[in-house]
């Protein structure tokens, strides 16, 4: 899968890096690929493993998506760089609306936009709970949700340690999906919030490398 030329320059430029970078020394493989949703607003939700993570699901794309990133990354040089990769700053201590409503405009606007429902990286491998803000933006927004998991990304970089391991990583796609009109309408409650948070994790949490299916 190639790049396309209409991508920004510098997206461009970290883009190949990371898709040479991960089919050369990581095994990179993406299962399930036809069903990445690309002609409409979605929120891509995923596990989070490693910082890997957006890079290495960002390519399984042709084109740029949107990214959640930490506040504090927005430092020297990332302070630049961030922005330009399509990187929205969210405060993990006290998110602000800001943030959520910039999700939901440009899911809306028939963007993709990649979030990490857990919030943080797991330090052990195991899906955590997810954060209910995630169930307020697929409400809000009325997206579609694209389900991802990824495999091999802790092995090769744990969090808390900053030698990466070659080891192979995997994406594996699931099918998308909405919630229904019944659903949108229970959901108007930071329970109705966490229950649909639940649901979009749930969704994420079932998927398995084929060898394991």
């Amino acid at each position: 899968m190639g790049a396309k030329m209409k991508m920004p320059w510098v997206y461009s430029m970290g883009y190949r890096f990371f898709r040479a970078a991960a089919d050369s020394f990581f095994s990179y493989r993406v299962v399930g690929v036809e069903k990445l949703v690309t002609d409409r607003g979605v929120i891509i939700a995923a596990n989070h493993e490693s910082f890997l993570d957006p890079p290495f699901i960002g390519v399984a794309y042709n084109e740029p998506i949107y990214y959640l990133a930490r506040k504090t990354l927005y430092k020297g040089p990332n302070k630049w760089l961030l922005p330009l990769w399509r990187s929205i700053p969210v405060d993990q201590e006290k998110p602000d609306m800001n943030s959520l409503k910039k999700v939901i405009n440009l899911v809306k606007g028939g963007e993709q936009v990649l979030l990490f429902p857990e919030g943080a990286r797991t330090l052990d491998g195991d899906i955590q709970q997810a954060q209910p803000g995630v169930g307020l933006m697929v409400v809000k927004s009325k997206a579609m949700v694209q389900p991802i998991r990824i495999f091999g990304a802790r092995e090769a970089l744990p969090r808390g340690e900053g030698k990466i391991q070659f080891k192979p990583v995997t994406i594996v796609v699931g099918d998308p999906f909405e919630l229904t009109p019944e659903e949108l309408k229970a959901a108007k409650s930071k329970e109705g919030y966490q229950k649909v948070a639940d649901r979009v994790m749930a969704a994420v949490a079932e998927l398995k490398l084929p060898e394991e299916a």
